[in-house]
């Protein structure tokens, strides 16, 4: 019985001695030294770790965490127990790879003194060693966790018996950690300089902030790493905060402001100021505005050449301009105003231009579209949309016509604009092809073939390379009060180009936005233009989504017409794992069996939606 455990050992010996030697050999050189290099990261290459065998007690920790508990009793009991293994040695177990990623997960189930007698521990008799656990790499992110916390201080205590014993345990609870965040916040006020530009010290910093403005947004693990707009902004959560924290998160941004010079010339300190400006734009608008001046003052007041506005430099510089984009985007009209009269005008083209300034471009061309600013910005910006075009920063050119549709402003300039960028704009006959070119971004010429303008040419080409600015550019263009020229293009396009829209990932966005924006009269020939591709449509995962979005704005005819069209292919249907869908939503069944009573439903659903649409 003990004979294999002995060969197994012999062959793990083995096969250690003959890692030592070629590639393996490297290997183990490189994480010896990456064990070096993460020691030195804590400050002393000396300092103690946590054993091997808490190590895997918190391993097991945090898989009986991802089991879940029974009930609340069970959980508070594990809890307690878990805490009751770290307290003495938090700052190991927060440091740790393991531990800290147990710890993040524990902290949730945690109770407020629980959190803060943690806090408490990392910060050591004076609080001061937060900052090593704060500009940790493992220990940075338990900090913030703990610190997180601070939005359940008004939770209520089930284990209070009476209404003023629960109020007192909240008090006390709260307190000890409302008083631990205000003793963060005083390492952190006490070494800006250094936290600020850290690259694991500046999260926390970051959090601090939103803890003390009383907003928080998703954990970082629930972010989606894919999405990579700069449109998008985070979703922010309000929690009511204690009155020590209005004041303490001024005056942590009175400290920031004095290192404001970091803003401009680092990278990660520019994004500590991004977050300031946005938790105060939301929680004290009026502290947002005084930063912001601040900042431009700043900005605006550099050394620069003589005629040039420091701004312009600042615009080109990959720590700087993010900054300056968050501030166009947070600036109330006068500041937007003077911005651009002051250090913008004449410069938009050479800076849409630019790889970098390009972005702060569109922000301000957004920002603009709510005031009488963008008449100005898109007359300077339209003189240069083929040469912007040219170098592919299509992200103006979508933001322009995205703050036209917004602003219901110039919109007749813009669509000839593009037109004549195309290359479709003359002869009259051309605008007929105005809708394949947008979605590729590609010229007439290009698209067809065609090297002159005379001749004859094969206008019959497949649909392809429909692109993800094309389509977001589209989707602008559809939201214009004239957009014959898009609806008519669209209908000299063959069914077969239809569903190639309807199932492209960029292009169904285009087909579900023309259809929905269309009249009636409108969208019962664009349906027409479909007749005989419903099937194909419903079985595609795309594409049924265009045929329900189609659906939810058709008329009893037009709804009749694709039942119709679906009902004998009902195996086909049901057994596709799509297609299932469309045919329950669009109750087929009911609509072979029972026609009349179908109509019926589908009539009192029409009026209803037109009675919300007229009220809306």
């Amino acid at each position: 019985m003990l004979a294999k455990p002995v060969e197994r050992k012999q062959r793990k010996d083995g096969e250690k001695k003959r890692r030592r030697t070629g590639d393996d050999a490297q290997g183990g050189e490189k994480k010896r030294k990456a064990a070096e290099c993460s020691q030195k990261s804590h400050g002393n290459g000396g300092q103690k770790r946590l054993d091997a065998l808490s190590v895997g007690y918190f391993r097991r920790v945090g898989e009986r965490l991802c089991e879940g508990f029974e009930d609340d009793q069970e959980k508070e009991m594990f809890v307690e127990n878990v805490l009751a293994e770290v307290k003495g040695k938090a700052t190991l177990v927060a440091m740790d790879c393991t531990g800290s990623v147990t710890l993040q997960r524990l902290l949730p189930l945690s109770s407020t003194d629980q959190v803060a007698a943690l806090l408490a521990e990392l910060g050591g008799d004076s609080g001061s060693e937060l900052k090593a656990a704060s500009c940790d790499r493992c220990g940075g992110h338990v900090v913030e966790s703990a610190i997180r916390q601070m939005s359940r201080w008004k939770e209520k205590k089930s284990s209070a018996t009476t209404k003023e014993e629960e109020e007192e345990e909240e008090e006390e609870s709260a307190g000890a950690l409302e008083a631990e965040v205000l003793s963060l916040s005083q390492v952190v006020r006490d070494n800006s300089t250094m936290f600020i530009k850290h690259a694991h010290g500046s999260h926390v910093v970051r959090m601090l902030l939103h803890v003390l403005a009383g907003c928080l947004g998703p954990l970082r693990t629930e972010s989606h790493s894919g999405t990579k707009d700069r449109h998008a902004v985070s979703q922010l959560t309000d929690f009511e905060i204690p009155t020590s924290f209005w004041y303490e998160l001024k005056s942590l941004t009175e400290t920031l402001m004095d290192n404001v010079n970091l803003s401009v010339t680092d990278v990660v300190a520019s994004a500590v100021f991004q977050i300031m400006l946005t938790v105060s734009h939301r929680r004290r608008p009026k502290l947002c505005t005084q930063l912001l001046k601040r900042i431009t003052a700043y900005l605006t007041s550099r050394p620069a050449a003589p005629g040039v506005s420091p701004l312009l430099v600042f615009l080109k510089d990959q720590a700087s301009s993010r900054l300056i984009e968050t501030i166009i985007q947070l600036s109330p009209k006068s500041l937007i105003r003077d911005l651009y009269k002051n250090h913008l005008k004449g410069q938009l083209v050479d800076l849409a231009l630019h790889p970098i300034a390009n972005f702060p471009v569109q922000r301000l061309t957004a920002a603009s579209a709510k005031y009488k600013l963008f008449l100005r910005v898109f007359d300077e910006l339209v003189q240069g949309v083929e040469a912007i075009l040219a170098v592919g920063h299509m992200g103006v050119i979508v933001q322009l016509a995205e703050s036209c549709a917004e602003s219901e402003e110039r919109q007749g300039e813009m669509m000839q604009c593009l037109l004549s960028a195309f290359h479709c704009a003359e002869p009259g006959s051309r605008h007929a092809s105005c809708l394949p070119l947008f979605m590729s971004l590609l010229t007439y010429d290009v698209y067809y073939h065609s090297d002159t303008a005379e001749g004859s040419v094969q206008t019959e080409v497949p649909l392809s390379s429909i692109c993800y600015h094309g389509s977001r550019l589209v989707q602008a263009l559809a939201r214009f009060k004239e957009r014959s020229l898009l609806l008519s293009s669209l209908r000299t396009l063959t069914p077969a180009d239809l569903l190639t829209m309807a199932s492209d990932p960029s292009g169904s966005h285009v087909l579900q936005a023309l259809i929905t924006s269309s009249s009636d009269k409108g969208r019962g020939k664009i349906l027409k233009r479909l007749e005989g591709q419903y099937v194909l449509m419903a079985c595609s995962r795309l594409g049924s989504r265009v045929l329900e979005a189609a659906w939810n704005s058709a008329s009893v005819g037009q709804r009749q017409s694709i039942a119709q069209e679906l009902a004998p292919s009902e195996s086909q249907l049901r057994s596709n794992q799509y297609a299932r869908h469309v045919w329950a939503k669009f109750a087929v069944s009911h609509f072979i069996h029972r026609r009349a009573h179908w109509q019926e439903i589908q009539t009192g659903e029409s009026k209803r939606r037109k009675l919300f649409n007229d009220i809306l």
